[in-house]
């Protein structure tokens, strides 16, 4: 196999041709054909012969010439099209148009779009045989030929400044969205052609589209009047509701048309409008409006209307600070008024006194001191249930508005001074009887509740030496409905404020329970006693003094009836021949007793107080029609005043009267007359009589147990300084201050002048002393 050897030849130059006459040939040839392109006669040229028209002029050093021909070429056109074609179909504003209204904008748009894309289509025809002058364009630091021809549409048409196409155009749109807006319809194609026609236009000295810098800003501006006159039209004639929908729609409707009309880059602009004279520039107006702004919303549950409001003010910056605000508000205004209600019906109760002391009609209008603190309970567990709510359906649960929400009710409730003790009694009340037949999970739902409430306490341990006196009564009178809802209530409190809060608690349930082992192991002694065997069956609870609320230290003086005071003697021998270097104090007012009563028509079994029981046991000895006054009552019994009146009352005042008196009316007087009642009848064979007790401590009560508080919180605020100062030696006192009440935060809120003060006492027992360096801060003693 062999290969040719093939020469390669130059190629012959051209006879010498004159340069000037050989440019015009060739670029009369080529102005020919892009006239012919303009005219839509494309298929009468040949591709091949203008290329290499373009090559040749392009080779031989004419390129720039031959741009520059090409430019001026296609600007004639362009100026002819403009006032052959686009300049009769302008609106003419004094209504003697080809068309009116949206048809006329609407033709002019269509036109311009015409022109448009048959310009469009000429360029890319132009700039494909004009291809090898295109790509030696940088040469001569030139745009390329249809960057060229877009800027010549720019300036020659959509800026023409022989005839008024911009403001034509730009108003034609205009005209266009503002008919839509007032619910016309409209050629949203011609409104995009001549967006997309815009935005391919490149405007020189920003370097932004004509887009951008001829429309978008007039758009902006023209929709900034029109929704300032929307914002005053819809505040004026619509109600709440109403109005955020309307704003709704119009947020949809800007969305949609620009996607659908203009560009992308528009919408976040329009938007920022729309929210700002619909939302930002009506908050207050909106939340404001009577009978249909927020208030009413809320207090209707308007759930679907709160949360286009939230969905709506979210869209400005101060929206939801402003509505969280106003909630707030609300629910301390809501908050207000049930601590006033509460407290005006506890006024009417007559809460410094007995509830003996009160009449029937007062006590049916505004009901016990215990069912007053319920109902308060209720009415917030209610009023945080319904906010809660709110919170899911309409607030997207948001964690800002929850901590709002949770200030508001913690304002409230603080605001009353009765809250703690309330809560307790809530509780006592539902551990008693309220959660009897509930299932465990529907008790569980009630005690997280009233956690939820002890949550928002600023003064947790008043409530701990409430909750103590009302257990400690649960379990001395076995009022309790279910020892697992106890333990449960305990759990949570221990889990919401550690092992200190419930350590004296969980020691009454301790003593509960080694008492209730203690009396079985008591039964056995006495039934082995062969002397001093009681005559009286007896079940003694012993409880440790500082776990329990009372003072166990000290009995009141009381004259036990022969049997008893035997019980109590053989059960001192039994508990001392067990437990050396104690000492065993006998609380009577603590305790009950079951009795056997036999009147004239049937016999029962009374479960009393053993204050009653001594009571009842007086009249054994008094024949029939006999009497005891008041005050023999007292003398031999020795029973305090307050506790013998309150004794009196549920025996001869009560449901069941087992005693009579002769004057009438609930008050125990000192000269009242007590009978035994021969003719009372029962349909129970057992009768429980429960003494008649405030409920509600009264202003001087419950200054008695701040007092005690505050006692307690001595020693507390004490051991939190020398701690703090144990661990940094030397602190500021204004450091000091900060760092005991963020300690002791979880059980009460300090005050600064008690913390002064519990540091003062420190120093004088030389527990600290003041820096010698700087007088405002302390050091520790080791």
């Amino acid at each position: 196999m062999s290969f040719r050897r093939l020469k390669i030849r130059p190629a012959k130059k051209p006879a010498t041709v004159d340069r000037a006459q050989e440019f015009d040939d060739g670029f009369q040839l080529l102005s020919q054909a892009i006239t012919e392109i303009f005219r839509k006669n494309a298929k009468s040229l040949s591709y091949e012969v203008l290329y290499r028209t373009t090559y040749n002029l392009t080779l031989r050093q004419f390129g720039e010439r031959l741009y520059h021909g090409v430019k001026e070429v296609v600007a004639n056109y362009l100026e002819d099209t403009a006032e052959e074609a686009i300049v009769p179909a302008f609106v003419n504003t004094s209504g003697e148009s080809a068309g009116s209204g949206a048809d006329a904008g609407a033709n002019l748009l269509k036109t311009v779009k015409r022109v448009w894309d048959d310009y469009t289509t000429a360029m890319d025809m132009i700039q494909k045989f004009l291809r090898y002058l295109d790509d030696k364009l940088p040469k001569y630091n030139l745009p390329h030929i249809f960057d060229m021809g877009l800027a010549l549409f720019r300036d020659k048409v959509v800026r023409s400044e022989k005839y008024p196409i911009q403001s034509q155009l730009i108003s034609a749109m205009l005209t266009q969205i503002q008919l839509e807006r007032h619910g016309e319809v409209i050629d949203r194609t011609a409104v995009n052609s001549a967006v997309v026609m815009l935005s391919e236009l490149v405007d020189p000295t920003t370097r932004d589209s004509v887009y951008v810098v001829d429309f978008e800003t007039k758009y902006l501006e023209t929709s900034t009047a029109f929704y300032q006159v929307e914002s005053q039209t819809l505040a004026s004639s619509y109600d709440a509701p109403e109005f955020m929908r309307k704003v709704e729609r119009r947020l949809e409707e800007e969305y949609e048309r620009t996607t659908r009309c203009l560009s992308l880059t528009t919408e976040p602009k329009i938007r920022h409008i729309v929210e700002t004279q619909l939302i930002a520039n009506n908050l207050k107006t909106v939340m404001e409006m009577q009978h249909s702004g927020l208030d009413s919303m809320l207090s209707a549950d308007k759930y679907g209307d709160l949360s286009r409001m939230y969905k709506l003010f979210s869209r400005v910056p101060a929206g939801l600070n402003e509505m969280r605000t106003a909630i707030k508000n609300h629910i301390m205004q809501l908050g207000a008024e049930i601590n006033k209600t509460i407290n005006a019906d506890l006024a009417a109760s007559g809460s410094k006194s007995t509830l003996a002391a009160r009449t029937p009609a007062e006590k049916a209008n505004a009901g016990s001191g215990a069912q007053t603190a319920i109902r308060w309970v209720e009415q917030v567990l209610a009023l945080q249930e319904k906010f809660d709510r709110i919170l899911e359906l309409a607030a997207n649960k948001d964690k800002s508005f929850q901590t709002a929400f949770n200030e508001a009710f913690e304002s409230f409730i603080n605001e009353n001074p009765k809250s703690a003790e309330f809560i307790s009694l809530f509780i006592d009340e539902n551990l008693k009887k309220g959660l009897k037949g509930k299932s465990e999970d529907e008790v569980d739902n009630v005690l997280d509740k009233t956690i939820t409430l002890f949550r928002f306490l600023c003064d947790k341990d008043v409530f701990e030496r409430y909750y103590k006196q009302h257990l400690a009564k649960r379990l001395l009178f076995n009022r309790s409905v279910s020892d697992d809802a106890e333990r449960g209530m305990l759990g949570k409190l221990k889990r919401e404020c550690g092992y200190q809060f419930t350590n004296k608690l969980e020691g009454m349930f301790n003593d509960m329970r080694l008492s209730a082992e203690m009396s079985g192991q008591f039964k056995e002694y006495a039934e082995q006693a062969i002397t001093n065997k009681p005559t009286m069956d007896v079940s003694v609870i012993v409880l440790t003094s500082t776990f329990w609320p009372m003072n166990l230290s000290s009995s009141p003086k009381c004259t036990l009836a022969q049997e008893a005071l035997q019980a109590c003697k053989v059960f001192e021998q039994f508990y001392f021949g067990r437990h050396s270097g104690r000492r065993l104090t006998w609380q009577p007012q603590m305790g009950t007793a079951d009795i056997r009563a036999n009147f004239k028509k049937s016999k029962h079994m009374l479960n009393v107080s053993t204050y009653a029981m001594l009571v009842l046991l007086l009249y054994n000895d008094l024949k029939e029609g006999d009497f005891l006054s008041f005050e023999d009552i007292q003398a031999q019994t020795q029973i305090p005043d307050n506790d013998l009146k309150r004794t009196l009352q549920s025996l001869a005042c009560a449901k069941y009267k087992i005693l009579t008196k002769e004057n009438k009316g609930r008050a125990i007087l000192s000269n009242d007359k007590f009978y035994f009642n021969q003719d009372f009848t029962a349909n129970l064979a057992r009768i429980k009589i429960q003494t008649v007790a405030n409920r509600v401590e009264s202003e001087g009560e419950r200054r008695q147990t701040q007092d005690k508080v505050d006692e307690e919180r001595k020693h507390q605020i004490e051991a939190a300084i020398v701690r703090i100062m144990k661990d940094r030696k030397t602190m500021e006192h204004n450091l000091l201050i900060a760092e005991v009440s963020k300690q002791l935060s979880a059980r009460f809120m300090p005050n600064p002048v008690m913390i002064k003060k519990r540091v003062e006492a420190l120093i004088d027992r030389e527990y600290l002393e003041r820096s010698s360096e700087d007088r405002r801060a302390y050091r520790y003693l080791a």
